[in-house]
């Protein structure tokens, strides 16, 4: 477990509002952020009990998707 030194922003009414931490936990906090991403999409996929995809159509897929979402 990574141990924080708290710090906190507040308000004018003294209510937190913020946290500020170091670029070292922050960059950690994203890493693991994305690695549970991960972890629920591979839950959610193999909950959903589809017909699995091959590889080289999902990235087809995946790519064709992108380009949409760019273009709007």
């Amino acid at each position: 477990m990574i141990s924080l030194r708290k710090r906190f922003v507040t308000n004018d009414k003294g209510k937190q509002v913020g946290v500020l931490i170091d670029m070292a936990h922050y960059r950690r906090l994203l890493a693991d952020l994305e690695e549970l991403e991960y972890i629920r999409a591979y839950d959610a996929a193999k909950a959903a009990k589809g017909k699995a995809v091959p590889f080289e159509r999902a990235v087809k897929q995946i790519e064709r998707s992108r380009r949409r979402a760019r273009s709007i």
